[in-house]
């Protein structure tokens, strides 16, 4: 009996040790995160203007010795799991509001480490040429989500339309605008769905990709359109721990380049800005 007792002690000692070593493998490798290679990184994009410009910033990182590989996805979730799983080194294409309500949904700690575009949003009209044509009481399509709708208010406001309750944030809806000098009476309406129902209100707010893929171009067709101070400017985002690394700065700097801005001012024609 003392025999197996020893045994049974013996088995739950190496189970023990095992376990330990275990836990501490992973919380080394959580603490430390991967190396980045300081020749090649891999950078995840979204499909359209994000990819093409990200495509001349790996040309002019290639001339600087710097090898990028594209990865191109179709949601806007997939690039943010995928750079917190080690996936890719880099990824390209959302704005900081967003980033920041992706790590606090998912318990990431992915940081902004460069700024790229702006893809304004812009107020449009079928029935009227300018914001001071739009009479009192006119109904304002307004994207129905709670960062796009939010937005749409800022762009609003900063105009000097409407005026937001003191300490609305991001967040910020209907409920927070304290003062509305037109009257509009705000319809929430499916951001992708605005384009087709702008016939049915009098003015609304449109995302520049929906926009684009409607043929609506937002430089011309715009009654108005948001400006570069927004808190909506795009960025390159890294895990925490490669923030200083030299591949991701030999990287921000292709992007922020003479030659990404000429391209995005030739190919876009003011419906996306160059936000360094």
């Amino acid at each position: 009996m003392k025999k197996k007792n020893k045994i049974l002690l013996g088995l739950a000692s190496l189970t023990l040790v095992a376990a330990l070593v275990g836990c501490g493998t992973k919380e080394d490798k959580g603490s430390q995160g991967k190396a980045i290679n300081e020749n090649k990184i891999v950078v995840g994009v979204t499909s359209g203007p994000h990819e093409q410009i990200a495509e001349v910033a790996a040309k002019v990182a290639k001339e600087n010795g710097l090898e990028v590989e594209l990865k191109t996805f179709s949601d806007y979730v997939l690039p943010n799991t995928s750079l917190a799983e080690d996936d890719l080194d880099v990824n390209s294409y959302q704005h900081k509001p967003f980033l920041d309500a992706f790590n606090k949904d998912h318990k990431t700690d992915l940081v902004p480490v460069g700024k790229t575009i702006l893809t304004p949003m812009g107020i449009y009209s079928e029935k009227y040429k300018s914001l001071d044509e739009v009479p009192d009481g006119a109904t304002f399509g307004l994207p129905n989500d709670p960062t796009n709708g939010a937005r749409a208010l800022f762009v609003l406001q900063e105009a000097g339309i409407i005026k937001l309750k003191e300490g609305a944030d991001l967040t910020a809806s209907t409920r927070d605008v304290e003062e509305n000098k037109k009257n509009f009476k705000f319809i929430e309406l499916e951001a992708a769905q605005i384009p087709k129902q702008l016939s049915e209100v009098d003015v609304a707010a449109i995302n520049t990709n929906f926009a684009l893929d409607a043929g609506i171009d937002p430089k011309k067709d715009s009654i108005l359109l948001e400006s570069t101070n927004s808190p909506y400017v795009n960025y390159i985002a890294v895990r925490s721990e490669n923030e200083d690394d030299p591949a991701i700065k030999k990287f921000v700097e292709a992007y922020q380049s003479d030659e990404v801005r000429k391209f995005i001012e030739e190919e876009f024609k003011g419906s996306i800005i160059p936000s360094w």
